[in-house]
């Protein structure tokens, strides 16, 4: 997780900050692009979808397939990148308010970390992306014409825990505060696949209109919508203050999740989240959603030494 700098407004808590990149920061999936035009393509990549939404096969082994239908050298893959996605209009600026306040932001994808910081380097250029963290799964294309090769960073089904990773960054974050300070965890997001992480936090950004935002309205999820970085910066801005003026210092600060900071799980694995127990995850859960207590798929053993260097 990123280190924060001295922040220059004395702030009681630290605020940690956790964002998915595929639809929140960039508006297009960056897998989804690279594929359609260099992989397998729209059509096939849907019935690879289908696949995991029935239980067929699980996200990790379909993603394996999607990416693995890439052949091209890295570089090129960038030309239709640079064409199609479109970021969000205010993300730079919430960033840079971010870098002056002392906030760290962390990118957590299931997406590819390369792939993620080539698009965050063109945007934001080298000096202010190497600021920002992303935790993500990595990349190696063992020689020129050869297929692409994911690098799971966790060994679960669907290659990322995203709810393990927050709660290692809160952990980091707790280790680097004072005894009586809460670290303030905030996460950003998009869709389903954003639950596990999502309950973890103690603030919850949902973008307005898609599928998270929904199914936090569903089941009583508490929530902030938002159409732009600019409402969450406007939202950071507001809680701040409230540290500032309603804590004093001393005392509970006025937004804190207890049941995240419980810590209750090493993995996400390890529990169905609170939030679905009494619910019927449907098909579209079940495709981001614990595949191995939600589905009928059974995975295969992964050997972990099957899995080569990757390469810069």
């Amino acid at each position: 997780m990123t280190n924060a700098k001295t922040n220059p407004t004395n702030q009681k808590r630290k605020i940690i900050i956790f964002s998915d990149f595929d639809g929140t920061i960039c508006m297009q999936d960056t897998g989804h692009v690279l594929v359609d035009n260099h992989g397998c393509g729209a059509t096939y990549r849907g019935k690879l979808e289908e696949q995991i939404k029935s239980g067929e096969r699980s996200f990790r082994e379909v993603s394996d397939e999607m990416w693995g239908s890439l052949s091209i050298p890295f570089d090129d893959g960038f030309v239709v990148m640079d064409q199609t996605i479109q970021m969000d209009p205010h993300f730079r600026e919430f960033h840079q308010y971010c870098v002056a306040n002392g906030f760290p932001f962390n990118v957590i994808s299931a997406g590819l970390k390369p792939v993620l910081r080539r698009v965050l380097d063109t945007y934001l250029g080298t000096q202010e992306s190497s600021s920002i963290d992303i935790i993500a799964n990595d990349l190696t294309i063992p020689a020129i014409g050869s297929q692409w090769k994911p690098i799971w960073r966790h060994n679960t089904d669907s290659g990322l825990d995203k709810a393990l990773s927050v709660n290692e960054g809160r952990a980091q974050a707790q280790a680097e505060c004072s005894p009586d300070e809460i670290p303030l965890i905030v996460f950003i997001g998009d869709g389903v696949s954003d639950l596990a992480a999502a309950r973890e936090a103690d603030v919850l950004f949902a973008r307005r209109g898609l599928r998270l935002e929904e199914y936090c309205h569903e089941h009583g999820i508490e929530c902030t919508p938002f159409n732009t970085f600019a409402d969450i910066k406007r939202d950071i801005e507001a809680i701040s203050r409230e540290d500032q003026s309603k804590t004093g210092g001393v005392g509970k600060p006025v937004r804190y999740n207890p049941r995240a900071n419980l810590w209750r799980r090493i993995s996400s694995r390890e529990a169905v989240p609170t939030l679905m127990a009494a619910a019927t995850p449907s098909q579209e859960e079940k495709m981001f959603l614990w595949p191995e207590t939600f589905s009928d798929y059974k995975p295969k053993t992964i050997q972990e030494d099957d899995e080569p260097a990757a390469v810069a």
